[in-house]
């Protein structure tokens, strides 16, 4: 069965938000601030000063998230207040990014406190994104309407930086003094973005009724974590997204970090990462279809099985052509990855309770490329070799896809 045109329009409005937020990943958080922060605002402090004062806020910020998403999604369920959560979590990053413009030269701790507020605002916004998936898109639609999402977010994230970039390294055609004013300059036109194309979403969508019978006490969130745990799949699926998700979180950090290690130049290595985000557009957008036609836990698959081949790829790689082909590959199924890895999940969960469940959801995602990374180094100090550290990802990607097919095709979402 179809959805409604009215329902079809909630659900491009839902999509659009990802376009809207994206940016702040892309152009923010991946792109310019960390170089910022150690070239402009921490310039005099020595390196490791700068980057331990970084990870320190960057830290803060996603403990912060991990801590409040079960509660503020229980919240949300029990007074019916999704979008009112996500609209003043989109307030929390877009205000402090529009004040990074404002932070002078050497102004490194006001610069970091704005970053990590940020961070909060577009971090936290995402349980209740992720949880307005069951508002806006039937069990027979979810895997589509979830990789639009992510589609438009590689493509509105991909442009927008594609135009910093230009901005960044050519100020004066922009009629801009420096690189570090254009840089400046592109974190108001992320918050200017951000804003205006989340819009759709608050105007379009509307939430389910208030599921009164949540308890957002401690003791009825230890009951959902309970529930949880009982609740057919929903723990082995956690369990196995965790870890297969931080494989591809840590081979999307990890993948400049090694390619410079293998010598190859760090502008060819940008622009291969930038070449993802336009080939995840379509790509995410033909998983979603596919889900639909094998089967979201069979698309997965597919998309886990191109990682374990371009994962073992990596130790023969020898070549900056060879890496942009790598990162095609990963292009074509990343997206599709991570929308059918969430509209799975979408149907797992009672949909009256999506806000507490998405925020175990995002909370596992912040855990995510924490376990990766650490094998990675832990692997190349022992063998001495980043060629033989790569291939320690394929244990999270195998262990990952077995422990999901413990997990039952979910049909109809339950109520």
């Amino acid at each position: 069965m179809g959805i409604s045109l009215q329902h079809n329009r909630a659900a491009w409005a839902w999509a659009l938000y990802d376009w809207a937020n994206s940016t702040f990943a892309t152009t923010v958080l991946a792109g310019f601030f960390p170089v910022l922060f150690k070239q402009y605002w921490a310039g005099e402090m020595a390196a490791t000063h700068s980057t331990f004062w970084l990870g320190l806020f960057s830290s803060a910020a996603s403990l912060m998230v991990m801590l409040l998403s079960p509660w503020l999604g229980a919240i949300a369920d029990r007074r019916g207040a999704k979008k009112r959560f996500l609209l003043l979590f989109t307030l929390i990053g877009v205000l402090p990014t529009l004040g990074l413009f404002w932070a002078g030269q050497g102004q490194w701790l006001l610069a970091a406190l704005l970053f990590a507020a940020a961070s909060v605002g577009f971090f936290g916004g995402l349980t209740f994104y992720d949880a307005l998936l069951v508002d806006v898109a039937g069990p027979e639609d979810s895997d589509r309407v979830s990789a639009w999402g992510y589609a438009l977010g590689y493509l509105g994230g991909g442009l927008l930086f594609t135009v910093n970039v230009v901005m960044a390294t050519k100020p004066e055609w922009f009629g801009l003094a420096s690189a570090a004013q254009a840089v400046k300059v592109s974190f108001v036109m992320v918050a200017v973005w951000w804003t205006v194309f989340a819009l759709p979403l608050f105007i379009r969508v509307r939430e389910r009724p208030a599921s009164t019978d949540t308890d957002t006490s401690f003791a009825g969130l230890l009951a959902i974590l309970r529930q949880a745990v009982a609740r057919p799949g929903v723990l082995t699926f956690l369990i196995a997204y965790w870890l297969y998700i931080d494989a591809v979180h840590t081979t999307i950090r990890m993948a400049v970090d090694f390619g410079m290690a293998l010598g190859f130049d760090s502008n060819s290595l940008i622009a291969a990462l930038l070449m993802v985000q336009f080939i995840a557009f379509p790509a995410a957008v033909g998983f979603g279809y596919l889900g639909e036609r094998i089967g979201t836990r069979k698309a997965i698959y597919l998309g886990l099985l191109v990682y374990v081949g371009v994962t073992a790829w990596g130790y023969y790689l020898q070549t900056v052509s060879q890496f942009f082909m790598m990162a095609a590959a990963i292009g074509l199924v990343q997206g599709g990855v991570q929308a059918l890895s969430r509209s799975f999940y979408s149907r797992l969960i009672p949909a009256d309770q999506a806000g507490a469940y998405f925020g175990l959801f995002n909370m596992i995602g912040k855990f995510a490329a924490v376990l990766g990374p650490m094998l990675v180094g832990l692997v190349a100090l022992i063998s001495g070799s980043n060629r033989v550290s790569i291939l320690s990802l394929l244990v999270l990607f195998v262990i990952g896809a077995l422990l999901l097919t413990r997990v039952r095709e979910p049909g109809p979402a339950p109520h």
